[in-house]
């Protein structure tokens, strides 16, 4: 993924964080498009996030992001209701993460739609939100 989410995530002058966890490729089958036969078909999509956080000292879950709850988020933004566009079905999962998780400093949510409908043949098209808490 991107090389400035290895570190601290800089934005202006701030670092808001020192660590991140990363969930790739969370595949979903969903009915999200413009047109009529996405709708009805569905088709598969892939989330891959990469949440910005303080790393826990200790050893509990409760220190840290649970990310089976994150996951489970994603699924239900996902395929819980259509978005004509992959771009504001990204933005609504981070935009749910950030108001869900207090310990979430920053995130970057890539949405894949793989088999677009396209006249031509492409390996994938994907959406990339970033957003971060505000202060």
């Amino acid at each position: 993924m991107s090389p400035d989410m290895s570190r601290r995530w800089r934005y202006g002058s701030v670092c808001v964080s020192e660590g991140k966890i990363v969930l790739l490729g969370m595949e979903f089958h969903a009915h999200h498009g413009a047109l009529d036969e996405e709708a009805t078909l569905g088709a598969r999509f892939t989330v891959d996030l990469e949440l910005a956080l303080d790393l826990p000292a200790e050893d509990v879950l409760d220190a840290t992001i649970d990310y089976a709850r994150v996951y489970g988020a994603v699924q239900q933004v996902v395929t819980g209701s259509r978005h004509y566009l992959i771009e504001s079905l990204a933005a609504i999962i981070a935009e749910k993460l950030l108001a869900a998780e207090p310990l979430l400093d920053a995130l970057l949510v890539r949405v894949h739609k793989p088999h677009a409908p396209l006249p031509g043949v492409v390996r994938d098209v994907y959406v990339e939100v970033r957003r971060e808490r505000q202060s």
